[in-house]
Order: structure tokens, then C-alpha cells, then sequence
């Protein structure tokens, strides 16, 4: 009778090592689960996180990790399902979307804002170009409009009178208002709706069918929600964002881990690879602007790989989000880099998401949280548990 021979593990791995091969044991759902544990768990407990979703995406496998409850009353486990609010990181799709009318020749991302929007003739703001909107580079946008520039018609009104505290491309000021103009000259330029673009040009072409503006009913069920502390009685209260001026095109998109993490291995494709949408997606990683930490891309925010902890987290500071920045106009722009580590956060009152990747090592995380925590913090778990799995997996070198 023939015997098949017992290899212990390590030898295994040693041999598979030694042809090129990953060890087996690191292929299994499970198989970086002490990596993200250890940065995780403590995140969770530090924040009081109800819930969190975290996808990664490794050597083209991909990997969940879920923790914690969708929603505490009544009581719903989250699943790589469960639908998170992205807050900014929607901006992602808004970019890309405007990088596809560029392609389609429906706009110019060098054109001015007043080309697209004439009532903005002769203002400061007509004269910024679109590129100064995809890239936060308008010299002093604020992050919000006012609670009473509630409609569009009044959305112009505000911009025609808006000034700049620096010259255009010269200052970084990260704005809802900015991007979310773009998004809506995007649209213009496309015949339809924001919402309706994404829903059935942008998202289907991304293999992203469970990715929401307008969450429909049927997919209610699996809307994780948001917890915020009430002041008042220092309880957590669910909360839901509201829609607003510009909300669909600055924070309104929710999804889910499974989506996100096919978003971020199509993020880590080759520059002219796959459809128009595909191309797109990476035409957004184009360097336009240097900072003193990263590159402004399109939205993303690019750091040289490797890179320490601590820039990823002054990257991600508040003085990144509320402060006017100096930047240096990249010329000509950058063309998108494999060697980089891009990332972007993502808020909204009750939820907290990041997402982050370095296309060189075919790595990638999405982290999604029904709380809003410090930037800083999602910026250094992410990279932690990146440095972990790049040494466990050689695959750095």
C-alpha cells in the first residue's frame, strides 16, 4: 500500500519558498488574520468602533476580516455585505468619472470651470480649471458651503462670490465644494443625472453591483448603521448622513467591503489596461501638484514607497484637511507610478472608511467603520498591517 509522506509545515514553506512559490498556509481565508488583528482589535477598542469591515487584497487574493455589529438595536453582525457610508472617499468615483468625460471628449480637465458653467464668467472661481478642482488646488475653497446654499441657483450665487485666500495652484484647501463642482460639471458635460452616471456607466464597468448613491429598498437590510455620541446624555445615537447641496458628488456613495476591494485592485492595474471606465480609474493617479508630504493626484493622495508611519499620518492630519497648504505645480504632470503607497480617507457623521494601496506590491486595504475616528489612526493600522504582510511575504523585495 502506498504512503503519502508527512512534510511538516515550515519545511513545506521553505520548499515552496525556495521555487518562487507562497506557502500555502498563506492562501486560506484566515491567512492574514494575525497581521490585521493586531492593528485592528486595538483600533476597535480604542474608538468604541461598533462595527468594522475590513477587505485585503494580496498578490490578486482577496481577503475579509469583519468585526463587531452593523447595528447594535437590533442586532445585525457586519459581512463583507454590509454597506458602509464612504464620506469622502466617494471622491474617488467623482474624479473618475470626470478622467472618463476626458477620455469620451464630452470636457477638458484643462479647461476653465467657466467654459462649463458660464454664469461664472469673469469670477474668481470660473477662472480655476477643472484640474484645480479634481486636485483641491483652488488657493482657499472652504471645506463646506454655508447651511442656507441649499439649491444650486444659490450654489452659484456663493461661488460667483467667492475669492481666494491664494493664487490658484498655489494653495491646497481640501472642499466638498470644489470637488462636488466638478462632479456636477462632469454630469452636465455627460446628458444626466450624477447619481444615475455612476449607477450605470461607472459602478456596472467596475464589477461594483452593490454600490449605492440612493441605497434601494431591497438592499435596506444590509445599510449598516452610523453611531455618533450624543453630548446631551453621552450615549451612542444611529445616525444616517443627509443628503445635501453636493452630497452625491463629494460624500454620498455607500458600499461594501467586497465592492471596495474590487475598486482598489482596479486602482492597481497598468496605465491603458482593460475598458474606458478601467483606464479612467488609473488616469485619476496622474501627479498634478507636490505638497510637502505627498503628491496630489487626482483626488489621491501619493506617497514615494517606502514611506515612514509617521508622514502617512501628517498626511492625513487635520492640518492636511483645514489648513491652506503651499503646493508646487508638477510639470508635465506625473504619470501614474507602481512605487507609491495612495490612499484616502473618508467621514461622515456616523462612519468612518480608508482605503489605501501600493500597486508595486499588489497590495491593497479597505477599511470600513460605523464610527468616525481620527484620520491619523485608520493612516497608521493600514500601513502597519502593510509592513507586516510585506515582510511575511517577501513580497517587498
Amino acid at each position: 500500500m502506498n504512503k503519502t509522506m508527512a512534510i511538516p509545515l515550515a519545511a513545506l514553506c521553505m520548499l515552496l519558498a525556495a521555487t518562487g512559490a507562497q506557502c500555502a498556509a498563506t492562501q486560506g481565508p484566515d491567512a492574514y488574520r494575525a497581521e490585521v488583528d493586531r492593528s485592528i482589535l486595538p483600533l476597535i477598542k480604542a474608538h468604541n468602533i461598533p462595527g468594522m469591515a475590513v477587505a485585503l487584497t494580496v498578490d490578486g487574493r482577496q481577503y475579509f476580516y469583519n468585526y463587531g455589529l452593523a447595528s447594535i438595536t437590533p442586532q445585525r453582525e457586519v459581512t463583507a455585505d454590509t454597506l458602509f457610508e464612504l464620506g469622502s472617499v466617494s471622491k474617488t468615483f467623482n474624479v473618475t468619472l470626470a478622467a472618463y468625460a476626458d477620455a469620451q471628449k464630452k470636457l477638458s480637465l484643462e479647461e476653465k470651470v467657466s467654459h462649463y458653467l458660464p454664469s461664472l464668467k469673469d469670477t474668481s472661481f470660473g477662472e480655476l480649471s477643472l484640474i484645480n478642482l479634481a486636485t483641491h488646488t483652488t488657493g482657499g475653497m472652504p471645506l463646506q458651503a454655508p447651511d442656507q446654499v441649499n439649491t444650486e441657483a444659490k450654489l452659484m450665487d456663493y461661488l460667483r462670490a467667492w475669492h481666494p485666500r491664494e493664487k490658484a495652484g498655489q494653495g491646497r484647501s481640501y472642499s466638498n465644494i470644489s470637488i462636488g463642482t466638478l462632479g456636477l460639471i462632469a454630469a452636465r458635460t455627460m446628458g444626466d443625472s450624477y447619481a444615475n452616471l455612476l449607477q450605470k456607466v461607472i459602478l456596472p464597468e467596475l464589477g461594483m453591483n452593490h454600490t449605492w448613491i440612493n441605497v434601494p429598498d431591497e438592499e435596506m437590510k444590509n445599510y449598516a448603521w452610523g453611531y455618533k455620541r450624543d453630548e446631551r446624555d453621552n450615549k451612542d445615537e444611529p445616525v444616517r448622513v443627509n443628503a445635501g447641496i453636493l452630497s452625491d458628488e463629494a460624500y454620498g456613495v455607500k458600499s461594501t467591503s467586497a465592492d471596495m476591494i474590487r475598486f482598489v485592485e482596479a486602482n492597481m492595474k497598468q496605465a491603458g489596461e482593460g475598458s474606458d471606465v478601467q483606464k479612467a480609474v488609473i488616469e485619476t493617479h496622474r501627479g498634478y501638484f507636490s505638497t510637502a508630504l505627498y503628491t496630489q493626484d487626482m483626488l489621491w493622495e501619493q506617497y514615494s514607497w517606502p514611506v515612514a508611519p509617521s508622514a502617512v499620518m501628517a498626511g492625513n492630519s487635520n492640518d492636511m484637511t483645514y489648513k491652506v497648504n503651499p503646493v508646487k505645480a508638477i510639470t508635465p504632470p506625473k504619470t501614474p507610478q507602481q512605487a507609491v503607497l495612495l490612499n484616502k480617507t473618508g467621514a461622515t457623521g456616523g462612519f468612518g472608511a480608508y482605503v489605501a494601496f501600493i500597486p508595486e506590491k499588489k497590495i491593497g486595504i479597505v477599511m470600513l467603520a460605523n464610527r468616525n475616528y481620527p484620520n491619523t489612526e485608520r493612516a497608521r493600522a493600514a500601513w502597519q498591517i502593510f509592513n507586516d504582510i510585506t515582510k511575511q511575504t517577501a513580497l517587498s523585495r
